[in-house]
């Protein structure tokens, strides 16, 4: 996973211009990612690449079209210091990895990453170092693994319907049987 790195206070806007909110189509947002900002970012961006941040990242108006435009990009997770509340909240709905890490500034672009969510572990494959994250609650975990918010409701509601079913099947084999 290769490493886009940004500064502090990365606004939604630089995400994703104002111009573009017309667009609800993640892999249509992506064309237009980091535009103003960045230009070579959407050609060259690659499936499972990150991006690195430092403070305050996702900062700005609360568009939920900033982590779409990430997500039809495929970047695999954006690490970054600390998140804006919102840009938080949109991202795990969307179903984007966020992940904080205090050592951003030890991240550089073009480097190589590995990430394990689970045990909280970046390693830079480049410099041969390892930094700590912020553990995902589990249920923050879940939602995001699921696709976002939608898929993860989805799929809770499925889940309460196949017993509901099963149950419903059972009493009407047993009426069947008593009425032999």
């Amino acid at each position: 996973m290769k490493v886009w790195k940004f500064g502090n206070d990365v606004d939604t806007d630089a995400v994703i211009p104002g111009r573009f909110l017309i667009i609800n189509d993640p892999k249509e947002l992506a064309k237009h990612a980091f535009e103003g900002v960045r230009p070579e970012f959407r050609e060259k961006v690659r499936p499972g690449d990150v991006i690195v941040a430092g403070d305050n990242f996702g900062c700005g108006s609360s568009r939920e079209h900033a982590p779409l435009a990430l997500k039809g990009a495929g970047v695999r997770c954006v690490i970054a210091k600390s998140f804006a509340r919102i840009f938080f909240r949109n991202s795990i709905n969307i179903g984007v990895t966020l992940l904080e890490c205090p050592d951003t500034d030890r991240i550089s672009e073009g480097d190589v990453l590995e990430i394990d969510e689970k045990k909280g572990v970046i390693v830079n494959k480049t410099k041969k170092e390892k930094y700590q994250v912020t553990p995902v609650p589990e249920f923050l975990a879940e939602i995001v693994e699921s696709g976002g918010l939608i898929e993860y409701a989805r799929k809770m509601v499925d889940s309460k319907k196949k017993p509901a079913k099963k149950a419903a099947a059972g009493k009407k084999n047993a009426s069947k049987k008593g009425a032999q």
